[in-house]
């Protein structure tokens, strides 16, 4: 598996990958390797291995992955059956990091005090997506989000809302060790402390089924809970999911093929399932 740029390249890296997802976005695939390494005022070579390291294919490739059609391909092509998903999700051949994931879950009395006695340490770090907001209680990390759509400021005011009665400390530190594993730069254990009503809980641990490339519709993961009616109440859940990627709540789409919504920004989203893809296949 290609590796990921060096730390402290990715915001960098991610941000021009993002106006170049712009540019094919705006002309289609007949923009050329040229047109986009002059926009970015790079020669076409440095643009190619800038590129290249991002997404593991080369720009022309990615292309591939950006199209409309790509959710579409995603859905026929790698739709996972949640009810089989779980062994190859997380057993390591599926995912997209050499990580093992473990979580627990506030009990629902300690989730309706709103986080009340809770240490919550928090800190940014740069992610093969931009920057990215981590928060971590002693037990694991309860918090991702994504800025690069939303802003610093919404991104922090969004995930301190979720536990109005936390003690919030700025200590990146002491979440390095995880953060470094969750954004692929290091072998490790990440531990999840889940906060959310039952019912997002549930939803959550579905999503930890779907293995890295594939996607799944909201329909399914309303069947794979037991609620088959429940369908607009999953993709509330899914976008009240506190922790981007490792909960990956960008997995899932439309009965119809449409990417639905995602919480940090939908160019996020598609960069997100395109990087996955070209990944898996590389």
């Amino acid at each position: 598996m290609p590796e990921l740029m060096e730390t402290t390249d990715g915001r960098y890296h991610y941000e021009t990958m993002r106006r170049a997802i712009d540019l094919v976005d705006a002309e289609g695939p007949q923009v050329t390797l040229e047109d986009l390494a002059a926009r970015m005022n790079m020669s076409p070579a440095h643009f190619q291995r800038v590129f290249s390291r991002w997404a593991g294919v080369s720009p022309k490739r990615f292309q591939q992955y950006l199209t409309l059609g790509h959710a579409k391909a995603l859905l026929s092509e790698r739709f996972s059956t949640l009810d089989t998903a779980y062994a190859a999700g997380l057993s390591g051949s599926g995912r997209l990091h050499d990580l093992f994931l473990r979580w627990e879950a506030m009990s629902p009395g300690e989730y309706a005090r709103g986080g009340a006695g809770l240490t919550i340490r928090w800190g940014w770090f740069d992610s093969p997506f931009g920057k990215a907001l981590v928060m971590g209680t002693e037990k694991g990390i309860c918090g991702i989000g994504f800025a690069s759509e939303t802003g610093e400021e919404a991104a922090m005011a969004d995930l301190r809302s979720r536990w109005p009665g936390a003690c919030f400390i700025e200590d990146p530190a002491a979440l390095t060790p995880w953060a470094d594993a969750a954004f692929g730069r290091e072998k490790g254990e990440v531990p999840l402390f889940l906060i959310g009503a039952p019912f997002q809980i549930k939803v959550w641990e579905a999503l930890m089924r779907i293995p890295s490339g594939h996607v799944t519709s909201y329909s399914e993961l309303a069947q794979a809970i037991g609620k088959p009616r429940a369908v607009r109440a999953v993709g509330t859940a899914v976008g009240r999911n506190p922790v981007s990627l490792l909960i990956p709540c960008h997995r899932a789409l439309r009965k119809s093929g449409g990417l639905g919504g995602y919480h940090w920004g939908l160019p996020v989203k598609r960069a997100i399932l395109a990087w996955e893809a070209a990944r898996l296949e590389a």
